[in-house]
């Protein structure tokens, strides 16, 4: 099963996932310049990094191919938490790991309760407490 798609940048829209430098990122704003005389129009991208929330940009021709991860969406429960980090089993496969929980869910995150989670390239994200 592969882990990314190619897709023409000009159906991404705010909210969409893309591959940048190698890192999946969240489309936060896309513009689009008209086409010059001779030229394509271009489509400006600004992205954050999904696993490292680092902002990235990127600026193409509106016909050209990029990547996107695809994305397993799964559910999983937290079995115990050290620190920032909460080690998870997931619910169809009962596979255990270790996840790191995003900032903004440490209040919520809690053993016992069951997470939504994404797999992306190998890397797994907390999305959201069930």
């Amino acid at each position: 099963m592969s882990e990314i798609k190619l897709v023409s940048v000009g159906v991404l829209k705010k909210g969409d996932t893309l591959i940048i430098d190698g890192a999946p990122c969240k489309i936060t704003d896309t513009a689009t310049s008209r086409p010059g005389k001779h030229g394509h129009a271009k489509v400006n991208l600004m992205a954050v990094g999904i696993l490292d929330g680092k902002k990235r940009q990127m600026v193409l021709p509106g016909h050209d191919k990029v990547e996107v991860p695809i994305i397993e969406k799964k559910t999983a429960q937290i079995l115990s938490i050290a620190g920032t980090t909460a080690n998870a089993m997931d619910l169809e496969t009962y596979e255990t790991f270790d996840m790191e929980i995003p900032e903004e869910l440490k209040a919520e995150v809690k053993e016992g309760k069951e997470v939504l989670y994404w797999t992306i390239m190998g890397g797994r994200v907390i999305k959201q407490v069930k």
